[in-house]
Parts: structure tokens; C-alpha cells; sequence
């Protein structure tokens, strides 16, 4: 199956669901669109990530993952969004520590908030977009 690369377009509050937001995701080429719910802290961490301007006074979970990362020389790769089972979306975190590939299950919002922390692209496959 082929990786199909998506950007992070917006995150707006979600219309239907209190406290939840929705994450766009665009194809980077291409017009097709993914629309994923996530929770208001996971909103907020992505925001935080791809903004840059706000700096809380202590970390946030996704920025103490990214350290403790650091600290033991683990790089995320990229995060593929992998499976779509009633209406959830299922990610793995591509990670490499000295030369051996590693592949963790996470929650697809936590995934991509740790993508924009290690600058990591964003995949999903072809039939999940359609």
C-alpha cells in the first residue's frame, strides 16, 4: 500500500462535541482532506508545537517525551496513521535508536503532537483518505 504524506491545515473546535477540537490534515499533494477529533490538551500541545510563540511554565507531556527522547538519543521518524475502525484512527510512532527501527502504538492526536515536536512527516495510506 502506499504512504500518503499529510500537513497539518488547522485544528478548529469541534461543532458536535464539547471540549474536543477537530485536527485537519491535507494531503500534501493533493486536495483530499482528514478530519480527526481529538481532547482540548492535545489541541492545545500541537498548537503550542506549531506556534511556537507560547511557552508554559513547565512541560507538557509531549515536550517531556521529546526530552527524555533526547536524553537517550531516540529519534521519531515519522508517525503513520495506520487503521480507521468505527470512527477511530489508529497510529504508530516510527522511532530509530542507534540504527534499530522501533514501531510504538500511540493515540493518533499524541503521535502527531510529538511529530511536530521532532519535525517528523505524517503518513496515512491511501485507503483511509478515500
Amino acid at each position: 500500500m502506499d504512504l500518503v504524506q499529510l500537513d497539518i491545515a488547522a485544528i478548529k473546535q469541534s461543532d458536535s462535541q464539547n471540549n474536543a477540537y477537530v485536527l485537519l490534515l491535507n494531503e500534501t499533494v493533493g486536495n483530499r482532506q482528514l478530519p480527526i477529533v481529538i481532547g482540548w490538551c492535545e489541541a492545545r500541545s500541537i498548537a503550542i508545537a506549531i506556534d511556537g510563540t507560547e511557552e508554559p511554565g513547565r512541560p507538557l507531556t509531549h515536550d517531556l517525551f521529546k526530552s527524555f527522547c533526547e536524553r537517550f538519543d531516540i529519534i521519531v521518524k515519522q508517525v503513520i496513521i495506520h487503521k480507521l475502525v468505527d470512527g477511530v484512527f489508529y497510529s504508530s510512532i516510527i522511532c530509530d535508536r542507534d540504527g534499530i527501527e522501533e514501531i510504538i502504538d500511540s493515540r493518533t492526536s499524541d503521535a502527531i503532537a510529538l511529530a511536530t515536536r521532532f519535525d517528523a512527516p505524517i503518513f496515512t495510506y491511501e485507503n483511509i483518505l478515500e
